[in-house]
């Protein structure tokens, strides 16, 4: 049978941590571990090399949740790496696939529980042979129920009546990179900026202590967009504040759910058209572009009700009418489709066809009804970490396969959900892109969120993140979801939220370029450059000349601007 391992190689580790788990391989039988309730665990003699000289086989099972454990000590708060071999044994008729999670549970002093999710996998039918993959795991550091009496750690997932096996499991702490900062510091100077090469002649009888000159950029290039953008209140005549938080400090958008098939849908009726058309047309004339988000969604509480009991022949022919309506609709007003939403955690249409490529079948049809747009794939539990985390293994399989299938997939897109209260890690964010980065396709970010119950703490989760992500030479752009930025005062006044403040402080102060310098200093000198637009500007004895203004646009390569003082 096919299978399927949850963690291999250690990229980041500096130190070599303790092990947390005892007998992860079996080696000495089940010690350590606790009994196999209500589901048989058999000890099994193994001829596979990635095994040891025996594995533990789970059978019997009649719940999702049933699955060997083992109590182990953690300290909230730090990164650990959760590995394991799993093997699924059979599947069930009608399924293309078994989910496995690695989970830790923790105790409180009232018997209450909590849970965290450390690593997850999909196996599908369609591979053919095991593959190794690396999870890791953030376990909180705030746990809302105070003391944690114990911790277990476990497997469970797959369908009742679905057996695994296990072996080589793992957890061991992950040493951070105290480094972090200057090494994302340096990518971005490097791939974010470009020289700017100024020359300036005056003219006789112009002193050069009398002239400043600045280098001012007026718009960023790089993609920082306003994800989850509401097209109800984007066409309300009533919120200008709403829409001029989007025009003035975004150069991207995503609308929320207009362009989802269960609102977007081809026979629908009413107002739904206009107003997508006023919100992209609206976008479009400030220069703002939009990810299409989504032509299709295999996750069944998001199928089109119409679309529920189409099967065969029916299903295939609904799915291309509502692909050519769409594109022919929103054609020149797009730049990217997400084509087929989290399919590593749904696979609606893939299951009812009874076929695994009908995913790659989607991008052809979206490629062949509009050749201009970029087609993503979309997923999360890739990046952010108290997760799902070893999906991004699955995405990286995902990412390999349809890049070879030349289906004109443009890049990834990885939803970057920060768990509530829990500080990114710049090291696990690095790692994981760096798996993904391996497809070699951009990656997006194409909804970022961070939250803390206090607001300081959220705008430092925040930069954090964002200076992760930004710093990582595969990421080409970054959108926030429903970061709208104000809060209601007591006086009913709206004030931009800490996390805001901190953000756009980085978007338009930080990483945006204001160069000014007396002309006596240089008259020649170079200016490392964000890019994106620009004006030269000159003063003169503390006025303008407007006259001498110049534009220009900085990107990958070097510019040079020259300008000659006349007063």
């Amino acid at each position: 049978m096919q299978a399927v391992t949850v963690v291999c190689t250690c990229l980041l580790l500096t130190l070599v941590n303790a092990e947390l788990l005892k007998n992860g391989d079996f080696e000495a039988g089940t010690a350590s571990w606790n009994q196999c309730w209500n589901f048989v665990c058999t000890l099994t003699a193994s001829d596979d090399t990635r095994f040891g000289k025996q594995y533990l086989s789970v059978t019997n099972r009649t719940a999702s949740w049933m699955g060997p454990g083992q109590g182990i000590q953690v300290t909230l708060g730090k990164d650990y790496r959760v590995q394991s071999y799993i093997k699924i044994l059979n599947d069930l008729p009608g399924k293309l696939g078994q989910r496995m999670e690695l989970e830790v549970s923790f105790e409180f002093p009232d018997g209450t529980k909590d849970y965290v999710n450390a690593a997850m996998r999909h196996w599908s039918g369609h591979q053919t042979d095991g593959f190794y993959s690396a999870a890791t795991s953030k376990l909180p550091a705030n746990r809302p129920k105070g003391r944690v009496v114990s911790t277990n750690f476990y497997f469970q997932g797959p369908d009742p009546g679905v057996g695994f096996a296990v072996d080589n499991t793992s957890v061991t702490e992950i040493t951070s990179d105290p480094d972090w900062r200057a090494k994302t510091d340096d990518v971005i100077n490097r791939l974010r900026k470009s020289d700017i090469n100024v020359q300036v002649t005056a003219a006789s009888g112009v002193s050069p202590a009398d002239v400043k000159i600045q280098i001012v950029q007026t718009r960023k290039s790089y993609p920082f967009g306003m994800g989850g953008l509401s097209s109800w209140k984007y066409v309300d005549p009533a919120e200008d504040a709403y829409r001029d938080w989007v025009h003035k400090h975004f150069n991207w958008a995503t609308p929320g759910n207009m362009l989802k098939w269960r609102q977007f849908d081809w026979h629908s009726s009413g107002d739904s058209v206009p107003r997508i058309l006023q919100t992209l047309n609206g976008l479009k004339s400030h220069n703002i572009k939009v990810r299409a988000h989504n032509m299709v969604w295999s996750v069944s509480d998001f199928i089109p009700l119409s679309i529920l009991a189409l099967s065969g022949d029916a299903l295939r022919n609904a799915v291309q009418q509502h692909i050519t309506y769409a594109c022919n609709l929103t054609r020149g007003l797009v730049e990217h489709w997400d084509v087929n939403n989290e399919n590593l955690h749904g696979q609606w249409f893939q299951e009812k066809l009874q076929d695994i490529d009908y995913d790659l079948e989607l991008f052809r049809m979206v490629h062949a009804a509009d050749p201009d747009a970029k087609l993503f794939l979309n997923d999360y539990n890739v990046v952010a970490q108290g997760a799902a985390t070893d999906v991004r293994r699955a995405f990286l399989a995902q990412g390999l396969k349809f890049k070879a299938a030349n289906v004109s997939l443009y890049g990834m897109g990885v939803q970057v959900h920060f768990l509530k209260g829990q500080e990114p890690s710049p090291t696990l964010v690095k790692e994981r892109l760096d798996t993904l980065a391996q497809v070699g396709v951009p990656l997006w970010v194409t909804e970022l969120s961070a939250e803390d119950d206090d607001p300081n703490r959220e705008a430092d989760f925040f930069e954090r993140g964002l200076r992760a992500l930004y710093g990582h030479p595969a990421v080409e752009g970054i959108v926030f979801w429903e970061f709208e930025g104000y809060k209601e005062a007591a006086d009913g006044t709206k004030q931009l939220t800490p996390s805001a403040v901190r953000v756009l402080d980085l978007l338009e102060k930080q990483w945006m370029t204001n160069d000014t310098r007396p002309l006596a200093a240089a008259s020649q000198y170079t200016v490392r450059g964000f890019h994106g637009d620009y004006e030269l500007r000159v003063v003169y004895k503390g006025q303008e000349l407007t006259n001498l203004r110049q534009t220009f646009t900085l990107g990958t390569d070097a510019k040079s601007v020259s300008v000659n003082v006349q007063a």
